[in-house]
């Protein structure tokens, strides 16, 4: 009886010291690899959608340290401008520029594009992040589905009209933050639009889904021009993605001791963007490194 209860006691005690112990090899090992590229990005433009919070703001963060002229493509203007404002005292980077873009609407698409080809020269980096993520039933102000609209059509129509540019300015890359959840997508031909049959959660991994054929296709397309086009999913990031549902919102604070920080969780787009070895890499997807 007592060796019964001896060894009970045991592990009762041990368990949870085991788990303490392992504490700082999990958080390591959630946390991922870091971009180890030491390029610089001096006299280079960059454009990176939703770069007012998230992993969108700390690649604006990255990129600006490394001396790139960096726009920041909002669609909250005042969040926009507290951000920049955070990253030049942070980088000393004075060109940290905010744009005002709304990808749910095609008409701020086209006008921020007309702005920027009327204000820039050139385009070496773009940046598709910006996303909306289980979102109750809406539409664009076009009348696309808002997943749909806004993650995938509205970068899908932003980087049309910015392709001349990024032609002109070649060497150049886009990249398309995706993620897993594209395996559980699928593209619903007979109900884009989501109207026959609607799962929040679902119509997310259809508009992941088709960032990745988006992005093969493109760089199948711009074989030869010096424009690669990759996609990347960026990891479980304890961010403001997850807004609209609270019960999301309460297990990513529950959890977030298991999730990357938006510097962490910027990592994989940053190397997409600035790693020397992919220079001439096209059409693939990133996890890790």
């Amino acid at each position: 009886m007592l060796n019964c209860l001896g060894t009970v006691l045991g592990i009762f005690i041990s368990v949870p010291l085991l788990l303490f112990m392992a504490v700082p090899y999990i958080r390591k090992y959630v946390a991922g690899g870091v971009c180890k590229s030491t390029a610089k990005l001096n006299g280079k433009v960059v454009v990176i959608t939703g770069a007012n919070t998230g992993i969108g703001k700390e690649t604006a963060r990255d990129l600006a340290q490394r001396g790139a002229r960096v726009i920041m493509a909002c669609r909250d203007m005042a969040k926009g401008e507290a951000a920049a404002s955070e990253i030049r005292a942070a980088t000393g980077n004075q060109e940290v520029i905010v744009k005002k873009l709304d990808l749910a609407d095609t008409k701020s698409i086209r006008a921020f594009v007309e702005n920027f080809l009327a204000e820039e020269k050139e385009l070496h980096i773009l940046i598709n992040n910006a996303g909306v993520m289980l979102s109750l039933y809406s539409k664009t102000a076009d009348g696309f589905e808002m997943h749909l609209g806004v993650n995938h059509l509205g970068h899908f129509l932003l980087t049309f009209l910015l392709l001349g540019c990024l032609k002109q300015s070649a060497p150049a890359r886009i990249v398309n933050v995706s993620s897993l959840a594209h395996y559980g997508g699928r593209i619903r031909f007979h109900d884009l639009q989501g109207e026959k049959c609607y799962n929040w959660g679902f119509a997310y991994c259809h508009s992941k889904l088709a960032n990745i054929l988006f992005t093969r296709e493109l760089a199948r397309r711009l074989q030869g021009t010096g424009v690669t086009a990759n996609s990347l999913h960026p990891g479980a990031v304890y961010s403001e993605l997850v807004r609209h549902s609270i019960l999301m919102t309460l297990m990513w604070k529950t959890f977030s001791f298991f999730l990357k920080t938006p510097r962490e969780g910027a990592q994989t787009t940053v190397y997409c963007a600035v790693a020397e070895e992919l220079e001439s890499v096209t059409g693939q997807y990133f996890r890790t490194f």
